[in-house]
Order: C-alpha cells, then structure tokens, then sequence
C-alpha cells in the first residue's frame, strides 16, 4: 500500500469519517430483539460449557491513556477457570513478558475476552471488571498449562453474550480446504527477523530461538 506525503492513508479517510453515533446508526437497521435480550451479567450452565470447551481466548485491554491491545491466550481446553457465575480467571502461562495485557488491567481495571473453540463456529465475548491476582491459593487451582502460573487474570463478568456464527462461517477458519497454502505467508520467523531490524541476525537464529521458546515455555 502506498502512503502520500502529507499522511497515510487513515489520515486521509479520517477526513469524512462517521462523526457520531446517530449518524452511524442511520446506515444500519436496528438490531434485532433476540441479539439485544440474550446478553446477560452472568454465565448460564451452557456458557460455562462453552468455556470448558475454549482452548483460545483472545484479551482486550486498554492502558490508561485508551491505547488499545488485543492479545491471544492459549492452553488445553478448559485451561479458563470459572470460578463462580461472575467471575472467571486465565493462568498466565510463560509469554514474551512483555506484560502488556496486565499492566492495562491493572491501569483501568478492565477487560474483554473472546472465547473461540477450534472446530467449531460459536464465540462467547465476555466482558467486565478485571484484575491481576497473585493469591497462591487462586494459582494452586490453576495448572491446565502445565504448573501453577507467576499470576492469572482475573474477569468480574458484567456482560455475556454469544455471537452467531457467521464471522467464521465466512472465514472459513476450521475448513481446510480454503486454507491458503503454506506458502502463501511469510513464516513467523521471516516476520520477527523484519520486526527486529537487527542485520546480525538470520532466519535460522530467530528459528532456533522459537524452537526453543516452545521447549521451555513452562519454566
């Protein structure tokens, strides 16, 4: 994509944005009464469920200042614990540490969380009050990702609610025939060795160094 002198192009389309909501709500039909009726402040058996089903949940932060972050946890399914019908908590497991999502949470004391079931097309988005807890009692409980994590996130529901399927159904995410090929993306270590800027540095070191990332990412 290219990008002119005076901006990119963000800066450009900035310009004529949508200004307010009143104006957004006038290009769409309003939402139906069974999408506004089915959020809720608290989990039901079936969504606990969903839950214990999810091996990936995406986290939504945002620090003080309202820069936003998205960030991917992972672990075997039912690694989230729910610890009541309001309150859920996500082990830490060893990342980059880079601590982003904590410390937002910790500046705003907030967090949205996405929880995607490989294989299949529902997502729960819960959002609410959220925490950093290193109570050991909490981490005791929670060992899905191999040992008892430094700390876990920790979720005061105060909306769940479940989207429909169609962002993946038209994604086509768990069909592979409409996978692209392997090929077709740059590797991750192509990526990072780009991101790094660091003309000491070759592919096979950056490979080495995610192949060893994976073989101690619990300790």
């Amino acid at each position: 994509m290219t990008t002119s002198l005076a901006g990119s192009a963000f800066d450009s389309l900035l310009l004529d944005s949508v200004p307010d909501q009143e104006t957004l709500r006038r290009v769409y039909e309003g939402p139906s009464a069974a999408a506004v009726r089915k959020q809720m402040t608290e989990l039901t058996e079936q969504t606990r469920q969903l839950i214990g089903c999810s091996s990936l949940v995406l986290v939504a932060s945002a620090d003080a200042e309202g820069n936003c972050d998205v960030s991917p946890r992972g672990g075997p399914a039912g690694f989230v614990a729910v610890l009541d019908a309001r309150t859920v908590a996500i082990p830490d497991a060893t990342g980059n540490k880079r601590l982003d999502t904590l410390q937002n949470v910790i500046a705003t004391g907030r967090a949205g969380l996405l929880f995607i079931i490989p294989g299949r097309t529902t997502t729960l988005r819960v959002n609410g009050r959220a925490c950093v807890s290193t109570r050991p009692e909490l981490l005791s409980q929670l060992t899905a990702v191999g040992k008892p994590p430094a700390s876990a996130l920790v979720v005061g529901i105060e909306e769940v609610y479940p989207h429909c399927p169609k962002s993946l159904l038209r994604s086509g995410a768990w069909k592979p025939g409409e996978w692209l090929p392997a090929d077709a993306q740059p590797a991750s270590a192509e990526v990072t060795l780009a991101q790094l800027r660091m003309p000491e540095l070759t592919i096979a070191d950056i490979e080495q160094a995610e192949a060893d990332s994976l073989k101690y990412r619990y300790e």
